[in-house]
């Protein structure tokens, strides 16, 4: 089983076997007429449950084409021009190359010892996001899993500086738009949070957080003798892309010495935009930002990072080990990044960026995402125009929300259902993949635009598809009940 190690003995094998897989992933990608084959869970999972996990198959070619049965066949691919669903990009082909470099060699972040150069290049990235947000010169931060790990990490760090004891933390309160990221709720409860400790504030039209409202929550929260701990602004919602007033909301922020967060999860794509970076003005006044690379990067899975205005409050992560991290390697300025860090093991996953950055550039970046707003606002313009169509806000970014209205006379509840069977329904076809969420309690339907390769004529087509299916149910539905 020796021949299985990576190492000087089997560099070739290495060779063969990593060729023998982008061989065959690039013929599916080169193959692949649609996002996906339509294959349900029922029909999926037999197929899985057959292999028997005891009976290796012995070498790596047999293991491959095995893998293109259970797998790739049926993968989802967001390389698609009519993959139009969640926020899934794309990815750059320097970022998988660094995929597959850091994979190999496995560095782990957590210590200098276990990373050397790899822990130097994390930090260069950190301090050239911060420097692109405008953070200051005493900014610091580290990579995550992605961005429900980062708003964790900022709102703990929120929490503590505080200063509150643990029994008081019931007094504690965190603002968000009431079209944050669920993430935000779900750090409340893993920091010990009481229930009612998150307070949603009510958006405008554009879906942005008004402030007017933020400032009379604010007022309530003192006045009950609660304790704002911070305002989570959203900088990209998920369903909208809308971006909250950020000036605005740092001055209220700093009026009430309340920690400001900002999730730019999504909009952190405008960091490297020639012409948006405007969009994310006031972002710089943040205590603490979240970008996910692998959203609007064009980043594989995983890449993001959590940023903070002040060093010092990394401290909070901070535990010493003896055996990892002792307390006399801070004196001897060993940079070692667990001591930021809520991970221990973590990957290189930074190496993706650099290599991204060092083919392309922040403007090659920036460009692709400019590229897909712009799509955004043709198909805007395409759905405000279509009767068949109801689009609630015009985009900011990439996202689309709509759904289907027809013609003909029917219920609240019988548009909802249509809409719901046109989504489910193209999913099934293959054809295409769009994505689901309530506006109100409505049903609505959602593009999420960051395929630079989807066309205006791509969005069309898709719009047709979930047109006819809806149409066709609603007329089954009628005659069912006649």
């Amino acid at each position: 089983m020796r021949s299985h190690l990576l190492n000087h003995t089997t560099a070739e094998d290495y060779r063969r076997s990593v060729t023998a897989g982008v061989d065959q992933v690039a013929a599916t990608l080169s193959s692949a007429e649609q996002p996906f084959s339509g294959i349900g869970v029922d029909g999926l999972t037999p197929v899985v449950d057959a292999i028997d996990l005891d009976r290796p198959l012995g070498d790596t070619a047999a293991a491959l084409d095995e893998l293109g049965e259970v797998y790739l066949r049926d993968a989802v691919y967001f390389h698609h021009p009519r993959y139009l669903a969640h926020l899934n990009c794309p990815v750059v082909i320097p970022a998988v190359v660094g995929e597959a470099v850091l994979s190999a060699v496995n560095s782990s972040l957590d210590t200098w010892d276990q990373s050397a150069g790899g822990t130097l290049i994390e930090r260069r990235l950190i301090d050239w996001t911060a420097g692109r947000i405008g953070l200051g010169p005493a900014a610091d931060g580290v990579f995550t899993s992605g961005g429900t790990q980062s708003n964790l990490q900022a709102l703990l760090l929120a929490r503590e500086e505080s200063k509150l004891r643990p029994e008081d933390f019931t007094r504690l309160r965190i603002f968000t738009s009431e079209c944050s990221h669920f993430s935000v709720q779900k750090s409340a409860k893993l920091l010990g949070l009481g229930p009612d400790s998150v307070v949603s504030v009510p958006v405008d039209r554009e879906k942005r957080m008004q402030t007017v409202a933020l400032a009379a929550a604010l007022e309530r929260c003192e006045a009950e003798g609660s304790v704002p701990m911070a305002v989570v602004a959203t900088a990209g919602t998920t369903d909208f892309g809308s971006i909250d007033p950020l000036p605005e909301i740092a001055a209220l922020c700093e009026r009430y010495a309340t920690w400001m967060h900002v999730d730019a999860a999504y909009g952190c794509g405008l960091l490297a935009s020639p012409t948006r970076r405007g969009l994310i003005d006031g972002i710089e006044r943040a205590d603490s930002v979240t970008v996910d690379y692998h959203k609007s990067f064009f980043q594989p899975v995983s890449s993001s990072a959590v940023l903070v205005r002040d060093r010092a409050t990394l401290r909070h992560a901070t535990y010493h080990a003896e055996y990892l991290n002792p307390e006399r390697t801070v004196e001897e300025r060993i940079p070692n990044q667990v001591d930021k860090s809520l991970q221990t093991t973590r990957r290189f996953d930074a190496l993706k960026l650099w290599m991204t950055l060092r083919t392309m550039g922040a403007d090659g970046v920036g460009e692709l995402f400019d590229e897909v707003c712009d799509l955004a606002g043709e198909g805007w313009r395409l759905l405000a125009a279509d009767p068949r169509f109801d689009v609630v806000v015009e985009p900011r970014l990439s996202t689309l929300v709509f759904r289907y209205v027809p013609d003909h006379l029917t219920t609240p509840d019988g548009i909802d259902r249509a809409n719901l069977h046109a989504r489910k329904a193209l999913f099934a076809s293959g054809e295409a993949v769009v994505a689901g969420t309530k506006v109100g309690d409505r049903q609505y339907l959602k593009f999420t635009l960051l395929n630079p390769e989807t066309t205006t004529a791509d969005i069309t087509a898709v719009l047709d598809l979930i047109a006819g299916h809806a149409e066709q149910y609603l007329g089954d539905s009628l005659d069912r009940a006649s």
